[in-house]
């Protein structure tokens, strides 16, 4: 259907017609149309420092210190300047980053041995919470980073509410791949512990430990090892440097014990496999095949990335031993593994290959689903999918069609999995259903 290009009209339209139920947000957002970015300023005075992204209600430009110490917000200021055709008469003033932005406030987050991470941060519009991490120096090469403080923000003043520290370990802070946030949860990836940590992000601004997935999976479970420990223990005192091995052992589960996730893990590949077959002869060659043959690679998988599915699923990625943490960066040479974990249960309840074509199904035509937009946000239900929008279906079906074969079009389609954290802008102007771009050129 033809829409007028000019707003008057568009308004006057708004005002006379009754819209579909449950259109009126998409409808708001075909004014898109009349208010279209077609010119660009250049050699604008810009403070020297690193901008980061304007949140997605576009409230804040979050931006830090050159020398990565210190936090800077500030207000965009809309809509400061319009012209008509491409020789546009602008006052110098339209040159200086002053008249788009005004500065909120500066906030010190690193201390004198840190560094904010300039590719993290998460924001929680519902309270206007941001989330920033600051790092000692990494090593290169090496998964390993002595400090780790996630410090909790109101956005409104720039009070720190709250913080979260990870000693000796790593975190994937780069795009927010290491961590998910859904809602008041936040999963934190602990690829040099092999953990999820799960925390909540109370009202108040206070992070709160709810669990740790990994070593263990119910919260009272290492209580009740080390009482079964020291239960032994106190019945055969003969045998104490057997006890204590074990204990230390128990304690430290990557020595010689399996962590309950990977348990899990096993427990659920062997009964699929199990199930396969009914003859008992068949179903032990099958075993043998399937299971015993590859138990040493299923066992040194190791948690690389995890999101939320809802509020009691994870999708937690595995890799090789040998493949980097995302797990996702050369599928052909390090296969990755997809598992879908119940934290209330604490059950697998699904497992897939990187180069399973149900997998691949599932993220077809259920795209949307992997993508969980906050309850608080109800513009990101709007980001084109091609599960969602006929264009971006038109896109995919045309890569499908180029690819030489189907395996390796599922395997770099499964890398997008599991979805960073708020990777994806709900902008408008990305809404296929109202414009069309080429994502390469970034040109409409």
């Amino acid at each position: 259907m033809f829409r007028s290009k000019n707003v008057a009209a568009r308004i006057f339209d708004r005002q006379i017609r009754t819209r579909a139920p449950g259109t009126s947000v998409h409808c708001a957002r075909q004014f898109y149309e009349n208010i279209v970015p077609s010119y660009t300023i250049y050699d604008v005075e810009c403070p020297d420092h690193v901008f980061r992204k304007i949140t997605d209600d576009g409230q804040y430009l979050i931006s830090f210190s050159i020398n990565l110490r210190d936090l800077i917000v500030y207000r965009p200021s809309w809509l400061s300047y319009s012209c008509k055709g491409e020789d546009c008469d602008l006052p110098l003033r339209a040159k200086k980053f002053e008249s788009f932005f005004t500065e909120l406030y500066r906030v010190s987050l690193a201390s004198n041995n840190e560094g904010i991470c300039k590719y993290f941060f998460l924001y929680m519009e519902g309270n206007q919470f941001g989330l920033f991490a600051t790092s000692t120096a990494q090593i290169p090469g090496v998964l390993y980073i002595e400090k780790i403080t996630f410090h909790l923000l109101r956005l409104e003043d720039g009070v720190i509410l709250d913080k979260k520290v990870f000693q000796n370990d790593y975190v994937d802070l780069v795009h927010n791949t290491g961590v998910f946030l859904y809602d008041d949860l936040l999963a934190v990836v602990s690829f040099h512990h092999q953990t999820i940590h799960i925390l909540q992000i109370r009202e108040s601004g206070s992070l709160v430990d709810v669990r740790a997935i990994g070593a263990f999976c119910h919260e009272d479970d290492e209580l009740f090892i080390n009482f079964s420990t020291q239960g032994i223990t106190v019945h055969q005192m003969s045998e104490d440097h057997i006890e204590n091995n074990l204990a230390n052992n128990l304690s430290n589960p990557e020595n010689s014990f399996l962590g309950s996730i990977k348990q899990r893990l096993l427990s659920f590949i062997f009964q699929a496999i199990w199930n396969e077959e009914k003859d008992k002869t068949l179903r032990y060659q099958c075993l043998k095949k399937k299971f015993y043959f590859h138990f040493r690679d299923y066992a040194e998988l190791r948690i690389c990335k995890a999101q939320f599915l809802d509020r009691h699923h994870l999708l937690i990625k595995f890799g090789s031993v040998d493949g980097e943490p995302q797990g996702s960066r050369s599928p052909d040479h390090h296969p990755s593994f997809f598992a879908v974990y119940n934290m209330e249960t604490t059950e697998i309840v699904a497992f897939y290959q990187n180069s399973a074509d149900q997998l691949y199904l599932l993220f077809e035509q259920f795209c949307d689903h992997f993508y969980t937009p906050s309850r608080y946000s109800l513009h990101m239900n709007f980001i084109s999918s091609h599960a969602n929008n006929v264009h971006a279906s038109e896109q995919l079906r045309s890569i499908k069609n180029k690819a030489s074969s189907f395996s390796p079009f599922v395997k770099k389609m499964t890398t997008l999995l599991p979805f960073s954290c708020q990777s994806l802008s709900p902008s408008p102007y990305f809404d296929q259903y109202l414009f069309r771009f080429d994502e390469k050129s970034s040109t409409w």
